[in-house]
């Protein structure tokens, strides 16, 4: 089921379903260590002893607050008469979530209401050897095991502390849950459980006819108890109210740090852009790491999840945000890899947010000698971004170090993984993480990464290895030609085996071919070019009535019909409009992309979040939600639109006069070094 409505502060992430139960609740990292663990967290409604758990019955909408963190959620259940209204957030700046609910009568008689919370959490992710307690010091419930504490707790506007609650053991025969003792409107008050354990508290909040009534809800983590106590007591001293205006209001603020003109646009896609950069960094760890998707149910091609770093999807995302004003965002990111980078010199395919080697689905052994399992374009990709946010930014101060510790690593790396035969990159896995060979995609950005890394070695005086990378990445554009261009086809090769001293071809169409303009290695002009663009936009169109460009001819994940290339996804069909934008030479040219954008648009849940991909005939969201490398890449189109519209009318500008930068990220003020010493070790055989 898609994840909707994230909200998180870089430290704690929680996520919803499509029926608004929350389903992720991450902490201490975005993405990592699920302390929910994908189980459904409901919320309760009993009055006049009848009862209902949030779901199909209610009829939602879920949305946020206008440019901000903080939900707009409504349910109403007419068979109930009761309207609930829902503002959720997490604290921007401690380890809180927090639920404002006010709820309304709409029978006009006078009502007994009754809001109970269920938690079913698997603290580390595992089910078992956890405990839940009543605490009476806090009059909330604690859920721990070793040093994951979650103290769950409720208020109204005169009252502190839970009427009603109760914890018991699950998933045991005659054991559901304590969520079953909610229905008839009473809690047991069972007040310890350990082992597989969930818990429910429940508050009264009678209502007056046509009355309304307000309540809160919030969940205090921490490493120890008194971290967890010392929150709630904020928590309640401030007010729950407070929290939610703070936050409300440092959203805003972060949104608008660096004002854009953005009335070129229209109203969907300037909506669709604030949210997309305010999802983004639901989905970035304050250590820095970009995380694929924080939606735990879907499953990517090798039965994996998205809950991890690839250097490549994080990067193109950067590349978005650096061009939006995130720096620190991009920074931090960069130093995580930085941190992350194998002693080799290259990036593993995936990272867990604190740094961590990810698990790997590819062997370390091929025709019986080493063969890395990697896919070469990842740390590429990083050059070519840190070369865009140097010439973006000119800050020696902080290229320095990272050019000593990555850049120079990277670049020997790109530069000696070649097949001295043919000059192209020795064989890693393609982008999709599907096949090994020689990817026309990997080639590019390793070249467009060599040029980078040559231009930031000149940059330094580094002579000898800027003439490296020029020779290297030059002779390799030039094989790109040789080998995997198809002359009768007029088109580039998806990729390339060896095969007798030449490269058999694979001329499968495939979206990743875009690549070979988009990092700057060929020209989106180049007649090859436009004749490989020309044929993907033919033969990977969905023609639907949903339409968009489909990953590559035949694509079988998640595949609806075998009549269509493939699903319509998000970023190929992005990358279409992209190459629109870079070829426009007019106003008209350009505006004309401005419908693609909107494809966009149309294809976000009311929320604003974006999935992978779509049903071709329903547009329903399939496969993960949202997608991180989505919502970037549009951030990135965006701004090259405007910055094409400036190109195009000078006399107008889209960047008002930037504010003073926002230190949100902590990690920008901490060496490498010092990342280094806390990141897990890397070990590759």
């Amino acid at each position: 089921m898609p994840r909707d409505i994230p909200v998180g502060n870089g430290r704690v992430l929680v996520d919803f379903d499509r029926d608004y139960q929350v389903r992720d609740v991450y902490y201490p990292h975005v993405g990592q260590e699920n302390q929910a663990g994908g189980s459904p967290c409901k919320i309760g409604v009993w009055v006049d002893g009848e009862f209902s758990w949030m779901g199909p019955e209610w009829e939602k909408t879920l949305k946020y607050r206008e440019n901000t963190l903080v939900t707009d959620v409504v349910a109403r259940n007419e068979r109930l008469g009761i309207e609930l209204h829902f503002a959720d957030c997490v604290d921007y700046q401690d380890p809180v979530f927090v639920r404002e609910i006010r709820a309304k009568d709409l029978r006009g008689s006078q009502r007994d209401l009754r809001l109970f919370f269920h938690h079913d959490f698997n603290l580390y992710g595992q089910s078992t050897q956890n405990t839940a307690c009543y605490d009476p010091q806090t009059r909330g419930v604690v859920h721990f095991k070793h040093r994951r504490y979650c103290l769950v707790n409720v208020s109204t506007l005169a009252r502190f502390g839970a009427d009603h609650y109760v914890v018991g053991e699950k998933g045991t025969p005659g054991k559901e849950g304590t969520w079953r003792d909610a229905e008839d409107g009473q809690l047991s008050g069972n007040a310890a459980a350990s082992g597989s354990v969930d818990s429910t508290i429940g508050v009264n909040l009678p209502l007056q006819p046509h009355g309304e009534q307000v309540c809160y809800m919030w969940i205090a983590f921490g490493m120890k108890y008194n971290e967890v106590k010392a929150y709630n007591s904020f928590v309640w001293e401030d007010t729950p109210a407070e929290l939610i205006r703070r936050t409300h209001n440092f959203w805003t603020t972060w949104l608008s740090k660096e004002e854009m003109k953005l009335d070129a646009l229209p109203e969907n896609v300037r909506r669709q852009f604030q949210l997309s950069l305010l999802i983004l960094r639901t989905q970035a760890d304050l250590g820095g790491g970009i995380l694929s998707s924080t939606d735990s149910e879907s499953r990517r091609p090798d039965n994996g999840l998205y809950t991890y770093v690839w250097p490549r999807e994080a990067g193109i995302t950067a590349l978005g945000l650096d061009a939006a004003g995130y720096t620190d965002m991009v920074r931090c990111f960069y130093l995580f890899c930085t941190a992350s980078q194998a002693e080799e010199g290259f990036m593993l395919p995936k990272y867990y947010a604190d740094g961590a080697m990810g698990p790997l689905p590819h062997p370390w052994i091929r025709n019986g000698a080493r063969s890395l399992p990697i896919q070469e374009d990842e740390t590429a990709i990083l050059l070519i971004g840190l070369w865009k946010h140097f010439e973006r930014c000119r800050d020696l101060d902080f290229i320095d170090p990272l050019y000593h510790e990555f850049i120079v690593g990277a670049a020997e790396f790109l530069a000696e993984h070649i097949d001295h035969d043919t000059n192209l990159p020795l064989g890693s896995y393609d982008l999709w993480e599907e096949r090994f060979g020689i990817h026309t995609f990997t080639a590019a950005t390793v070249v467009a990464g060599l040029w980078a890394a040559g231009k930031f070695a000149r940059a330094f005086g580094d002579t000898d290895l800027a003439l490296k990378c020029n020779v290297v990445g030059d002779r390799m554009k030039a094989a790109m030609v040789t080998y995997l261009y198809h002359n009768d086809l007029r088109r580039f090769a998806r990729s390339a085996s060896k095969r007798n001293g030449g490269c058999d071809l694979d001329m499968t169409l495939d979206a990743s071919l875009t690549g070979l303009w988009a990092a700057g290695v060929f020209s989106p002009d180049d007649p090859r070019i436009v004749s490989t663009m020309q044929q993907l936009r033919q033969h990977l169109t969905v023609h639907t009535d949903i339409g968009g460009i489909a990953r590559y001819q035949g694509d079988p994940f998640h595949r609806v019909s075998q009549d269509l290339p493939g699903n319509p996804w998000l970023v190929p069909t992005m990358w279409m409009a992209q190459w629109d934008i870079v070829r426009a030479t007019n106003v008209a040219e350009l505006t004309s992309v401005l419908p693609q954008l909107e494809w966009v648009c149309h294809r976000a849940l009311p929320s604003g979040v974006l999935p992978e991909q779509v049903n071709p005939y329903t547009g329903e969201p399939i496969s993960a939600t949202p997608s991180t490398f989505a919502h970037g890449k549009f951030v990135h189109d965006v701004m090259l639109y405007l910055e094409k519209l400036e190109a195009l009318q000078p006399e107008v500008t889209h960047r008002r006069t930037p504010r003073a930068e926002m230190r949100i990220y902590a990690m920008t003020h901490i060496s490498t070094e010092e990342i280094r010493r806390a990141t897990p070790e890397v070990i590759v055989p």
